[in-house]
């Protein structure tokens, strides 16, 4: 969470889904079967993140996949997402025109120089906290 200009407190949980972890979800997240057993259900997870969040304004790195995503899983459990949110990455791409892609992962050598470590790449807490750095200095350089 980015309160002001400081990182906050932070949110994560695994979830119990019941069901197989893909090879392909194993190859992208590095999550597997053995590291869900026992983790909270996705109501009881999406509650307390709902505890979490609040009103809070969300921000991630394209949200329309991520509101979504989140606004799926809340309805399914008969409950909305009415949280606003914040896109990085339509705002990289106003703010910064002609980088070769918008991904997090460039998004993130332009404006903080740094290279995002391919074993934590597509971890939420990880790509949360790097997305949450340039957030904060996208909004320095649009108060400029």
């Amino acid at each position: 969470m980015v309160i002001g200009d400081h990182m906050g407190e932070e949110f994560q949980t695994f979830i119990d889904a019941d069901k197989p972890v893909s090879k392909k979800a194993q190859e992208i997240h590095g999550i597997t079967r053995e590291m869900l057993a026992g983790q909270p259900k996705a109501e009881e997870a999406l509650r307390a993140f709902q505890q979490f969040i609040g009103d809070s304004t969300l921000v991630a790195h394209n949200t329309d996949f991520d509101i979504g995503f989140l606004g799926y899983e809340y309805s399914r459990i008969g409950q909305g997402l009415r949280n606003r949110h914040i896109c990085t990455l339509k705002l990289s791409r106003k703010l910064y025109p002609g980088l070769p892609d918008y991904k997090l992962e460039t998004v993130a050598k332009h404006i903080l120089g740094i290279e995002i470590d391919k074993d934590r790449r597509h971890r939420a807490l990880d790509d949360a906290k790097i997305t949450a750095q340039i957030w904060q200095k996208m909004r320095i350089q649009n108060e400029r």
